[in-house]
């Protein structure tokens, strides 16, 4: 047997619980991780809200928890060959990704990278692809200032930095406590909130070029207020015609997993960083998540299970 989150009703945190399932087998073209760490996204606790996001994510009552998870593999199926007993990997396993045991196909995991941790490969499936796809929807250049709402997030983190690694001039806005973290990455900070165009407008009286928005409509109002075009403002926290406001919609599906591979190695080289926020122990799943839905993180949490 082995321990297992789920929930078998929708609402907030105190629906999780922990429970023990028998241990799953790997099938043919699966392998099964023994998991060391998980991360934290907000889609996880939209999902266990309920609503159309679950209806749209597969969430059928019980589900599982969670996305993004690294450990080792611990057993193999039928016909793979690209991993193999005693490997470290990190990977996606929507609805189950908070448990003991896990078992995926194998285009859901990849290999851990030399000097990368489990705990930050634990963080990344989700948010690493999501900063990638935001930022090279772009085309920056050295020409550019970009405004990165929510840069100090666990997306926006990673976005700010692959911006600056284009050459752009990046602004960020996040809560007063991340805007020296900020400064440290090379990032200059905004506060968020009521008046934010008007302070765009002070940080970059040069102009805006560009916006990547992981935050959602205030943020895109406030860039379309300062002249920033609209063609040149993608957003991963704003989907509704409403808030798009003209932006475009863009995600973690529009980046491919050898995509995600660079931004790994990117990491594990030490040429972008991932902040963890917090560390919880399973037994504590529901804190963690009270604390993920709180919002103003710097960077990742990770739920440990080693």
């Amino acid at each position: 047997m082995s321990r297992f989150v789920q929930y078998e009703e929708f609402g907030g945190p105190e629906v999780l619980q922990i429970v023990n399932v028998a241990d799953p087998e790997p099938g043919p073209g699966e392998i099964r991780i023994k998991v060391a760490a998980a991360g934290l996204n907000p889609v996880d606790f939209k999902i266990f809200h309920g609503g159309p996001i679950a209806e749209a994510f597969g969430a059928s009552l019980p589900s599982g928890v969670g996305n993004d998870f690294a450990g080792v593999v611990d057993r193999v199926g039928a016909g793979v060959s690209e991993f193999a007993v005693g490997d470290e990997v990190f990977g996606a396993a929507r609805n189950h990704a908070i448990a003991d045991l896990v078992v995926v196909p194998v285009e859901s995991v990849l290999p851990l990278p030399a000097g990368l941790s489990l705990e930050t490969a634990a963080t990344l499936w989700v948010a690493g692809r999501t900063a990638w796809a935001l930022v090279e929807s772009l085309e920056l250049t050295g020409q550019d200032t970009v405004v990165v709402s929510a840069a100090a997030g666990g997306v926006g983190v990673l976005a700010a930095q692959l911006a600056k690694r284009k050459g752009a001039t990046v602004i960020g806005t996040a809560s007063a406590a991340n805007h020296e973290y900020l400064r440290s990455i090379g990032v200059l900070p905004v506060a968020y909130g009521e008046g934010l165009a008007d302070r765009l407008r002070a940080a970059a009286p040069q102009g805006l070029t560009a916006m990547v928005d992981a935050q959602g409509a205030a943020s895109i109002s406030a860039a379309l207020a300062v002249g920033v075009p609209t063609a040149r403002i993608v957003s991963a926290a704003a989907h509704a015609p409403d808030e798009l406001q003209g932006a475009r919609a863009v995600g973690g599906n529009d980046a491919t997993t050898e995509e995600l591979a660079v931004v790994a190695q990117l990491v594990a080289d030490g040429a972008l960083e991932v902040p963890i926020d917090s560390r919880f122990p399973l037994d504590q799943v529901q804190q963690a998540y009270v604390r993920a839905e709180g919002g103003h993180l710097r960077g990742k949490i990770v739920v440990s299970l080693a």
